[in-house]
């Protein structure tokens, strides 16, 4: 039972990474799974702090810290000063970071398209409108 189990997670993973892959693949990017997940989490809300970014994802402070550090020298974001204590810094996506996570955000659009292009109208509406098979 535990050979079965490990070898069921190890499939389920890998079938994660090359589904990643080709996400980075279409989209023309080349980051990890953590690094696109702390991207897209900042794209979407207002700058704040690496803690506040490592709770909102569930993970540990410094792992935030490395991926930021990973994603500031990339250029896909910058660190701010808080204006409530000018000791600590809020986490901003750029311009080029807001781009990188749309070409993301099309690739992973257009792999649903394709994924669902044989649904019918009645099939997609089930989702209520939040799937739409082209």
């Amino acid at each position: 039972m535990d050979i079965e189990g490990a070898l069921n997670r190890i499939s389920y993973v890998s079938g994660r990474v090359r589904q990643h892959d080709r996400l980075m693949a279409l989209a023309g990017v080349s980051l990890d799974r953590a690094a696109v997940a702390l991207l897209r989490q900042i794209a979407d809300a207002e700058p704040m702090r690496p803690g506040e970014l490592a709770d909102l994802l569930a993970v540990e402070a410094s792992h935030v810290t490395r991926q930021v550090q990973h994603l500031q020298k990339a250029g896909y974001v910058t660190g701010v000063p808080d204006p409530d204590d000018r000791r600590a810094q809020l986490i901003r996506i750029t311009p080029t970071g807001q781009a990188v996570i749309e070409r993301v955000r099309e690739a992973s659009c257009r792999g649903m398209r394709v994924a669902l292009k044989n649904w019918s109208a009645e099939d997609a509406d089930v989702t209520g409108g939040a799937v739409s098979p082209v």
